[in-house]
């Protein structure tokens, strides 16, 4: 009886144990690679081991790939997508439909073996569908080794050869990659357009290319002395094979593995004093030496305010390599197009290295989240351009272009999955610029002090472990004391917007009432800014009732909070004691940081003489 009670005790802490942290495993996949890439016919071939951990309570019976490249084939669902959405991305629009045989994309598994035994797969369309022949039980590890070829297509979106600029390859979202498993089951996601999701594991990649292109690539370069101090391949005597060099990398703890190759690579190594080695990729003869030249600095400064303001960059390498369509980021390497002026270039290559703390450190599951990557990343990028670059509009910006969307009538909830916003102005204006002013107006919700400790202590609370939304929510609750699920409802899951004004004025006696009034559907807690005669202001700040609790003064001078605003109430009257004074001005949210989509009825000015009893 004994030994069956211990027993029992033991099973009910295990099970406990396990329902306590079952939902924020982590999965993991260490990779290694062994790629061919032909340039003169762009295609390649390959040989992956994947070492894959199923650190979840589930049982998997099935596994799922990415297989990015076919995407570019005419007929496929981006490309279908691209000719029927409203407002197609420029980059891609009818392109796809028109590419060739030898210029479209594709990845064909060749052979694929689970722990040594051969597996059933089915390629459809961008996804492969693994049929395990033995299932992969809780806490255990799986080994798969592939075989694969593929072929590079025409530059049209993030990955490809030959782009606008001339760069020969752009090798992003390349390779057989494993989908990503967690506490919402598996993501095996379309490559329709936007947005992407993986494990994190240690990638060790050998590349194999004709000898005249130099690499730049995600991870650290193993074997320099072969391909050449400095990267500068032959001329350097690098140790080449029947004219070809291998390029050896390893990445610890990333989720991808780009590599960008051109045979007239300009190569500057920089060395930060509290930060990583700084390395700048980008094409001889093009007239851009200047620009590129000028770079660095502003990297490293927005590098070390981004320490500071967030978090440490974990990585001892940071890559900026012209290629690509625009700007996209990867693990500890960024893709831009490199002919632009100076404060462009500074611009995208600031936006792309704030991906390596939002996505590739955080790395929330961007296809639903994706206003937690874009969103958090222009907020910081934001206060880089203000504080650091000079630029005064802060989150103006933003702002203005969640009002667009609003006054055009074509809002989504953040919550919609990114490939399935009706138009891609929606999306990314949700992302960019909605996801900013989230965080934006949770600092005023908050406090902005109690917002900046509450966002670093995010960071470090949930880096390498795929927060969501609410993960986010909590940790503010957590070092605000208030409550903050009501905010996360109506500003992601809703489209309901914020108009409050200022209804009408009247004094009795010795007090004047002001009454405000909710206009809009969304509720927020609300500081009004009284101006009496005399060169008197007060501030009077109502918090919702749903927040139990209140933010501390942030201002200088009188600072008046009062009874909470209950949600269901339209309206809210101020008392305020006049006692010979008169009302000069009320101003709704003199901070301007929320996100009223009317402020033309949020001050009120008074000229004229005040008279005991009357309205105004």
């Amino acid at each position: 009886m004994k030994k069956y009670f211990f027993t029992l005790m033991i099973f009910c802490l295990v099970s406990i144990g396990i329902q306590a942290q079952s939902d924020r495993w982590q999965q993991r996949a260490n990779y290694k690679m062994d790629v061919e890439l032909d340039v003169n016919t762009h295609k390649f071939q390959g040989n992956q081991k994947i070492e894959y951990y199923n650190n979840s309570p589930d049982t998997l019976h099935k596994v799922f790939y990415h297989l990015f490249l076919n995407a570019f084939q005419p007929g496929s669902m981006m490309d279908v997508r691209s000719r029927t959405i409203e407002d197609p991305d420029g980059r891609v629009k009818d392109r796809i439909s028109k590419l060739t045989k030898e210029e479209i994309g594709y990845e064909k598994v060749l052979s694929l073996k689970q722990n040594g035994k051969a597996v059933d797969y089915k390629t459809v369309g961008t996804i492969l569908e693994v049929t395990l022949h033995k299932p992969i039980l809780p806490n255990s590890k799986a080994t798969f080794v592939m075989d694969f070829e593929g072929q590079v297509p025409i530059q049209v979106r993030r990955t490809g050869r030959d782009n606008k600029e001339g760069v020969a390859y752009s090798m992003a979202q390349w390779y057989p990659k494993m989908a990503e498993y967690d506490y919402e089951g598996w993501h095996p996601d379309p490559y329709v357009g936007r947005e992407f999701y993986g494990i994190w594991g240690d990638f060790d990649v050998k590349l194999t290319l004709d000898e005249k292109y130099v690499v730049a690539a995600t991870g650290y370069l193993q074997n320099a002395e072969d391909v050449g101090h400095g990267y500068e391949g032959i001329k350097k005597g690098a140790k080449s094979k029947n004219g070809k060099l291998t390029w050896h990398f390893i990445a610890p703890e990333v989720h991808d593995f780009t590599f960008a190759a051109d045979p007239d690579f300009n190569h500057k190594i920089v060395e930060m004093d509290n930060g990583p080695e700084l390395h700048f990729f980008w094409k001889k003869n093009q007239g851009i030496d200047d620009v590129w030249n000028k770079l660095p600095d502003y990297l490293e400064q927005a590098i070390l305010y981004t320490n500071k303001r967030v978090g440490k960059y974990p990585y001892k390498v940071y890559s900026v390599v012209q290629g690509g369509d625009g700007g996209m980021e990867y693990g500890m390497l960024t893709l831009i197009t490199g002919k632009r002026n100076l404060n462009s270039l500074v611009g995208v290559t600031v936006h792309e290295m704030l991906h390596s703390w939002f996505q590739f450190v955080l790395a929330t599951n961007e296809s639903l989240y994706a206003w937690m990557d874009e969103g958090f990343n222009s907020y910081i990028g934001n206060e880089i351009e203000e504080n650091v670059n000079g630029k005064d509009d802060g989150h103006g910006g933003s702002y203005k272009s969640y009002f667009y969307v609003v006054k055009r009538g074509i809002e989504e909830p953040l919550s919609t999955h990114a490939d399935h916003f009706e138009k891609n102005a929606a999306y990314s204006i949700a992302s960019y610029s909605k996801g900013a002013v989230f965080l934006h107006q949770l600092s005023y919700i908050v406090g902005q002090e109690t917002f900046d400790k509450g966002f670093k202590r995010y960071y470090e609370e949930w880096k390498f472990k795929h927060p969501n939304a609410n993960d986010f929510i909590r940790v503010m609750e957590k070092e605000s004391g208030l409550e903050l699920q009501w905010y996360k409802q109506y500003f992601v899951y809703s489209t309901k917007t914020i108009d409050y004004g200022v209804q009408n004025t009247f004094t009795e006696g010795d007090t004047t009432y002001i009454t405000l009034e909710r206009i809009g559907k969304m509720p927020m807690p609300m500081e009004v800014k009284v101006s009496l005669d005399d060169n008197i202001e007060i501030t009077y700040y109502m918090p919702l009732r749903m927040m139990r609790g209140g933010k501390k003064s942030e201002i200088e001078g009188n600072w008046v909070q009062l009874e909470d605003w209950p949600w269901t109430h339209p309206h809210y009257t101020i008392a305020v004691p006049t006692k010979g004074k008169k009302l000069k001005r009320v101003e709704i949210d003199p901070s301007q940081k929320v996100a009223d989509i009317d402020r033309t009825n949020n001050v009120l000015e008074v000229s004229y003489i005040i008279e005991e009893g009357a309205g105004l």
